[in-house]
């Protein structure tokens, strides 16, 4: 009788906490998806509005593939100095955060933000200057591109508020609220596009349309754009500072760690991350040393400029198209993965892992084949005044598959942790 009693009231306390753990894991999965089709929908809003002001200023008279050379030598070493100072640095700090969320220590979660935070705007100062005092000597010696010169000038503070802006994105990432990540870049992305058409079209007024000056005024409107969004996501915070103040007191397994640990931790994590943006951004900065160099040789210095600007202009707003949508998926994910695995929820992780693998495939395969058979007619459609390139927009296109996959699996193995695989895996094909 006794041990009826006690089974009855065995089962009376399990029943309802299977219920529970069951509408946890819904929510939290309900959660994730409409992340990642939050982030989808910015995404591709956000890739639209570039090719907005892409498409206005390959067909601007003026400038045209030549800008477009200018334009993106510049932003390859501008993308190089922005991965050592803060890619990586969102996944980083989303991953450790969600991993404190998950276990109800909001105050540990809070401390690595604000830890993070004073870190990355040191570390962002640093870039910008380094761009700002080394425009001349990277764009006369390095690049050999002297009209380079203004243009990275102009980007170079853009370094500063994108590295503390990542850090505020990575902490939303890290509470499982990505729509604060998706509207500050959307309202980025708004501001670049009405700012670039503006600002190109005063300056080629003022300058008697050189395409120098436009270079030049193109990266201003970018450098005010990243103003913009960290300007929401700091607005943003302090809106919601009560309730993060009210998470914060309601804090259950605190663990304390020196500034020094927590700073040791973070750069352990993005490091890793970092490497991976690092060698991506080193070929690219390898084909803007080496690609108008080598043609130069052979055509004159004006058509090496826009046979660069096809590669760096054109193809790449293409071809990196698919992957933007996809970058849905590498921003939910970490985050996620890293939740689940701190509550040891390996049926989530593959769930959310093998969904996540067979989208990314159904958004690359159709951009791979349209991109390789229908390269020619898009050109002509997109850039009336400028539409030559197809062959390396074909060339190109063949990459799209295996670099959307490679987005997402990156992203589920730094979320679980293994954060050296990425790096290491892009190091091998870097090396062959």
């Amino acid at each position: 009788m006794e041990n009826r009693t006690a089974r009855g009231r065995h089962l009376a306390r399990g029943k309802p906490r299977r219920k529970k753990e069951k509408y946890i894991g819904e929510e939290t999965k309900q959660g994730f998806f409409q992340g990642v089709l939050t982030l989808m929908f910015s995404q591709v809003l956000i890739k639209l509005l570039g090719m907005i002001y892409t498409l206005y200023l390959t067909n601007r008279e003026g400038f045209g593939d030549e800008g477009n050379g200018i334009v993106s030598s510049s932003y390859q070493i501008y993308a190089m100095l922005l991965t050592i100072s803060s890619i990586g640095v969102p996944n980083a700090i989303s991953k450790l955060v969600s991993e404190r969320v998950a276990v109800g220590d909001h105050k540990g979660a809070h401390r690595i933000f604000k830890i993070a935070f004073a870190t990355f705007a040191v570390i962002g100062l640093i870039g910008s200057l380094m761009l700002f005092f080394g425009a001349g000597i990277i764009s006369k010696q390095w690049l050999q591109i002297p009209e380079a010169e203004m243009t990275m000038v102009a980007l170079s503070p853009a370094i500063f508020f994108v590295a503390i802006s990542s850090v505020m994105r990575g902490y939303f990432n890290g509470r499982q609220n990505v729509k604060a990540t998706a509207r500050s870049q959307t309202l980025e992305q708004v501001f670049k596009t009405a700012l670039t058409i503006i600002i190109v079209e005063i300056v080629a007024i003022i300058s008697n349309v050189s395409t120098e000056w436009m270079a030049a005024g193109a990266t201003v409107a970018t450098t005010l754009a990243t103003f913009a969004g960290f300007g929401y996501l700091f607005m943003y915070y302090r809106v919601v500072r009560k309730e993060i103040a009210a998470e914060i007191k309601s804090t259950v397994n605190y663990k304390y760690e020196r500034v020094k640990t927590i700073i040791k931790r973070i750069l352990m994590v993005s490091i890793p991350i970092a490497l991976t943006a690092i060698m991506s951004s080193l070929n690219k900065n390898i084909d803007s040393f080496t690609v108008v160099r080598s043609l130069k040789e052979f055509l004159p210095e004006s058509e090496a400029l826009a046979q660069y600007g096809i590669l760096g202009g054109k193809v790449d707003m293409l071809t990196s198209l698919p992957l933007s949508i996809n970058v849905a998926f590498s921003t939910a994910l970490v985050p996620a993965i890293s939740a689940a695995r701190a509550r040891k929820d390996k049926k989530t992780i593959v769930q959310k892992s093998s969904f996540s693998i067979m989208t990314s495939m159904l958004i690359a395969l159709p951009c791979t084949v349209g991109m390789c058979v229908f390269a020619e007619p898009i050109l002509n459609l997109l850039f009336p005044n400028a539409s030559s390139g197809a062959v390396v927009l074909q060339i190109s296109s063949l990459t799209i598959l295996f670099t959307v996959l490679d987005q997402t699996i990156n992203a589920i193995l730094q979320g679980y942790g293994k954060l050296r695989v990425p790096a290491m895996a892009l190091g091998c094909r870097c090396y062959c």
